[in-house]
């Protein structure tokens, strides 16, 4: 099933310190000033916090869903993949890891805390 901007709205708006503002037709998800997912105005793209040592990797994995971001983005921690090509679960657990890369580290430690799942039989 192919994720859209309700799914991205539903998991970034979930995270704590996590707010939504419009900025020139883009839906972004910010934490203070610093953007951590934006879906593009057609709701086909999502660009969301990466590391950037290790996005063309991911890019050249699976260039069908992933894209290097446009020019002007390369010098930040950023890379954007097709909504219509992720899964709601994959795209929830990128969209968490764009949103650590931005908060202060205890507070993604207690998020994680209060979410783990515990494996039992």
């Amino acid at each position: 099933m192919a994720a859209g901007l309700d799914d991205v709205r539903r998991i970034a708006l979930g995270l704590p310190r996590a707010y939504e503002a419009v900025v020139r037709d883009h839906v972004k998800f910010r934490v203070g000033s610093l953007v951590f997912a934006s879906v593009s105005p057609d709701e086909s793209l999502l660009g969301f916090g990466f590391p950037r040592d290790e996005r063309e990797a991911l890019v050249a994995g699976d260039p069908a869903t992933f894209l290097m971001p446009v020019d002007s983005d390369l010098r930040y921690q950023w890379v954007r993949l097709r909504l219509a090509e992720i899964d709601p679960d994959e795209l929830e657990e990128l969209v968490v890891d764009a949103w650590r890369m931005c908060v202060p580290k205890k507070v993604a430690a207690a998020y994680d805390a209060e979410n783990r799942t515990t494996d039992t039989p």
